[in-house]
């Protein structure tokens, strides 16, 4: 049974791969983003919206069956998000979050620690970071945080991968990597599925 799911940043890399999986298994998908001419995927309800401004995004996520965030992370708002999950009543949350508070093996170090990132790149990474340490006291809706890893880039769709919880998912070479088009399959049976409610998980070849 096909859901209806509001996508927000859906004009995105990785949000465009999120709505095509979601189109080609047959759930109804409101796209979602600041600009939406600059949507690609077709089939789909485009809207102009944004999470920074609660009020009137929660009344475009309002009926929907489920809520995907693919949006880029702004410090300081990941409240504002959250606000807009809560204020449109829909009970399932999932979104993109990042692989640096990730540990790189069980019982090390996370990501973020091992990495010398420029500042105009740490102040969003550490918005990801700080938007899982809220989600974790949530308990009014069923959120998933999906962190990626440590590389993910355009690659094909092999349906192939290991998922993992809060240490990075590594192949037989030590790389951390995985497709935008593999992330967005486990996305999606992520929505279908429900595997991971209330709780972080990341993915790897």
């Amino acid at each position: 049974m096909g859901k209806t799911v509001a996508l927000i940043g859906a004009s995105g890399k990785i949000g465009s791969k999120i709505a095509a999986e979601l189109l080609q298994r047959g759930h109804t998908v409101t796209g979602i983003a600041r600009n939406p001419e600059k949507i690609t995927v077709a089939d789909m309800t485009q809207v102009a919206g944004d999470f920074t401004n609660p009020q009137a995004m929660a009344a475009i996520l309002k009926g929907h069956d489920a809520i995907i965030s693919a949006a880029s992370f702004i410090p300081d708002q990941a409240e504002q998000l959250i606000a807009s999950v809560r204020g449109s009543g829909v009970k399932r949350f999932l979104m993109i979050g990042g692989a640096a508070s990730l540990l790189t093996e069980p019982g090390g170090k996370k990501v973020i620690d091992t990495l010398e990132l420029p500042p105009a790149w740490k102040a969003p990474i550490m918005e990801g970071i700080r938007t899982l340490s809220l989600l974790r006291d949530v308990q009014d809706f069923d959120w998933t945080f999906f962190s990626p890893a440590v590389q993910i880039a355009p690659g094909e769709r092999t349906g192939k991968f290991r998922l993992g919880g809060e240490v990075v998912v590594k192949d037989a070479a030590g790389v951390s990597k995985i497709s935008y088009d593999d992330f967005a399959v486990a996305m999606v049976d992520e929505l279908e599925q429900g595997k991971h409610i209330k709780a972080r998980f990341t993915i790897g070849y």
